[in-house]
């Protein structure tokens, strides 16, 4: 067996220190379009782990689709059309459904929640730093990107520890600490109709559905009005499904990957005090280095695609119907496109990192509000502290999909 034949990207035991950043190397270098098998049910995965690969896999939704799913499971045709959201829909339908949403994530759009943005920064801060010691998960990374999915969702405030747990509970699907089910339970079958079949999955179905009769025929601008009273450019009007899957879709991103981003920037400054005094001698560069808080973060290990059609890709030949898997992790540190590029630096210029995707109909939906989530959020904790140091190990999210923290310890000495 080769070196590259021993590293098993669908081996959960790989990812629980987090991600496995020397493997990645490796299969860059000896195998980037690397055949991964997997325990039945599942039939096995090509990993794509260079960054020009990664692109064309992406920009070409004809060879590789996205409506068979964008994650590792594999599911049946009533599964597909049960669970289907944005996500895994490709061609006219992904650019309706796009076109819907689209104009409440423009830059102009969330530029308008600066000052809200700001308020919400120094409060979630005020608080955490009053304790001196504490989990920087729970007191900043999850309070302030779940708050601002608040004000976009227009729910009370009291309800934001609700949507933690929904989050944790979904995208936590393959760690026992936050799934209600894992994905391997016999039991988690009773949920193939739901997202992550998750049973917090019909607990989101049950709370958007009050909010959309609430808000259904008014002129509303919030996600949930806009996704019950908007118009479809495909003149195919929302099902009762789709409004499901996608608000899911929007309590679920709309939290956890800016959260992930968060909490990495922090230990990554933690971890790099020359890059943190950079910014603390000239916070005019933090607009700049937030790319590459977002490229050394890579909150989103992976999303799937399947080839539609044979088809070869950096010379491997892929038969229709195997699962493609851009590990974006990987192609944002890759070496033939980023200098350094296990190094943290935040001078980065260009840096044209695939977090958000690199491309193509999938771009993320909510790049440029994760961006200033990231900007004034650390324009202000940087100019507040003197020291952060951790305090206990940190601990990571079961996970190849999300590369997550689920407690980082700190103590923070103010200046």
């Amino acid at each position: 067996m080769t070196s590259t034949e021993k590293i098993n990207l669908a081996d959960l035991d790989l990812f629980e220190k987090g991600a496995p950043w020397e493997e990645f190397k490796t299969l860059r270098r000896e195998d980037p379009i690397h055949w991964n098998d997997e325990e039945s049910p599942n039939h096995g995965f090509y990993s794509v782990m260079k960054y020009h690969d990664i692109v064309k896999v992406l920009r070409d939704s004809e060879t590789y689709t996205s409506e068979r799913f964008t994650n590792l499971e594999e599911v049946d045709a009533e599964q597909e059309e049960a669970r289907r959201s944005l996500l895994e829909t490709d061609g006219t339908r992904h650019r309706a459904l796009r076109r819907l949403l689209q104009g409440q994530f423009t830059p102009a759009a969330v530029g308008k929640y600066e000052t809200f943005l700001r308020g919400l920064t120094a409060t979630t801060l005020d608080n955490a730093f009053a304790k001196g010691e504490f989990d920087f998960v729970k007191e900043v990374s999850a309070d302030f990107p779940i708050n601002v999915l608040v004000k976009l969702l227009d729910v009370p405030e009291e309800h934001s520890s609700q949507l933690i747990d929904w989050g944790n509970r979904m995208v936590g699907f393959d760690d026992p600490e936050h799934a209600d089910l894992l994905m391997s339970d016999p039991e988690s079958e009773k949920y193939r109709l739901v997202p992550f079949k998750s049973p917090a999955a019909l607990e989101v179905f049950e709370y958007g559905d009050e909010l959309a009769r609430q808000r259904r025929g008014k002129d509303g601008v919030d996600l949930v009005s806009v996704l019950v009273n908007g118009e479809m450019s495909d003149g195919i009007p929302l099902t009762e499904r789709d409004f499901h899957t996608n608000f899911l879709l929007l309590v679920v991103a709309g939290n956890e990957t800016t959260r992930h981003t968060i909490s990495h920037t922090m230990r990554n400054l933690i971890q790099n005090p020359d890059q943190l005094a950079i910014l603390q001698e000239d916070p005019e560069l933090i607009p700049w280095a937030v790319e590459e808080f977002l490229r050394y973060a890579s909150p989103v290990y992976h999303f799937r695609r399947t080839a539609t059609k044979d088809t070869e890709l950096g010379g491997v030949q892929i038969k229709a119907g195997q699962k493609v898997v851009p590990f974006f992790a990987s192609g944002n540190r890759d070496e033939a496109i980023f200098d350094r590029a296990d190094a943290m630096d935040v001078l980065r210029n260009p840096n044209e990192h695939m977090t958000f995707g690199r491309g193509g109909a999938h771009m993320c939906l909510g790049n440029a509000l994760a961006r200033i989530e990231l900007r004034v959020m650390f324009e202000d904790l940087i100019t507040r502290i003197d020291k952060v140091e951790m305090t206990a190990p940190i601990d990571y999210l079961r996970s190849n999909f999300v590369h997550g923290i689920k407690r980082m310890p700190v103590k923070v000495t103010l200046r």
